[in-house]
């Protein structure tokens, strides 16, 4: 295991059409998609959690099981599993979650599992830091392995389960002086510093201790922040959008799987990576999130496909360039 995710497992029922009340369901959550991602790219990948015996849980099992994860350090209980109904829209999707009392939320380990030696980084974040007792077990899982493991923070803010915003976000505080890497969507920065530019949120995480912030836009590319250096920002590769869900957790998988292909296996090393080795980390990230939207729901690409497409656009490049 190299790469272990915590948090919510989830089925996503989403609308057939914007408007109805006919839905189909998918296995989803943030760290779920962004675990299968990351196996499907070819990292052994772990997941804790504890997912609900009843009819969902069972698919939700055999579905990681089926991607290649790892599920021996998943829990069971006889707790519901967690719902969340989808409707999209042009711009964005809109959630409802039903997470109370809910397997996943009462995630309490003790103690707490002990990850395998060769683990390099740890995932953390989304609505499972919103319910206790699994948000102060995951915290203490977090703090257990700080500086053995790479700390990956994704909020993933979902404003319609956040009671109140102001708490939310003097909590998020912390856990961005937890992490190491920290991957925001642009929605994400709006929602926790609403007024500020984006600039100022990534110096805030760095002063707080992450080593690496990562905002993503969509089709508009992503922008990593670091200490001493300035903005790097990569374009995101053009491709017919299908369906949105799932993809900036396939990025931030993809973000993982290329730093470990870059040999980042320690804290430190986020620092010490060159400009161009995070753009083709970034780019590899940005290349599977695109490959992830040409299909319905969340379904990341394999290894082999995020290597062609973007083996397909250095060769377009190259005829480009040596056109007269």
């Amino acid at each position: 295991m190299r790469i272990a995710l915590t948090g919510e497992a989830l089925i996503d029922f989403t609308a057939s059409e914007a408007g109805t009340l006919a839905f189909l369901g998918h296995e989803g959550g943030s760290p779920l998609n962004t675990a299968v991602a990351c196996a499907r790219l070819g990292q052994p990948t772990g997941f804790l959690t504890q997912l609900s015996t009843d009819l969902f849980g069972e698919r939700l099992m055999g579905f990681l099981q089926r991607n290649g994860v790892d599920t021996s350090f998943i829990l069971r209980s006889n707790a519901p599993s967690t719902l969340a109904f989808v409707e999209r829209t042009p711009q964005t999707n809109r959630y409802a979650f039903y997470t109370r009392g809910s397997a996943d939320a009462t995630w309490a380990p003790e103690p707490l599992p002990q990850l395998p030696a060769d683990c390099r980084f740890l995932h953390f974040g989304s609505i499972s830091l919103l319910q206790d007792p699994a948000a102060t077990r995951i915290t203490d899982l977090v703090a257990a392995n700080r500086e053995r493991c790479v700390i990956v923070f994704d909020p993933n803010v979902r404003p319609s389960l956040i009671t109140d915003m102001a708490a939310y976000r003097a909590r998020v505080t912390g856990w961005f002086a937890m992490a190491d890497l920290v991957k925001l969507s642009d929605e994400d920065a709006a929602l926790l510093a609403p007024g500020q530019q984006v600039d100022a949120l990534a110096t805030e995480c760095l002063k707080a201790g992450a080593r690496a912030v990562i905002v993503t836009r969509g089709g508009d590319g992503a922008t990593l922040w670091r200490t001493g250096h300035e903005p790097l920002t990569v374009a995101a590769p053009r491709v017919t959008v299908v369906d949105t869900i799932g993809a900036g957790d396939t990025f931030t998988a993809g973000l993982s799987v290329s730093l470990l292909a870059h040999s980042v296996e320690r804290p430190a090393q986020l620092g010490e990576l060159g400009d161009d080795a995070w753009r083709e980390v970034m780019s590899f990230a940005a290349t599977a999130a695109a490959l992830n939207c040409t299909r319905e729901g969340a379904d990341p690409p394999t290894l082999e496909a995020v290597h062609a497409a973007l083996a397909k656009a250095q060769n377009t490049a190259v005829a480009a360039a040596s056109w007269p």
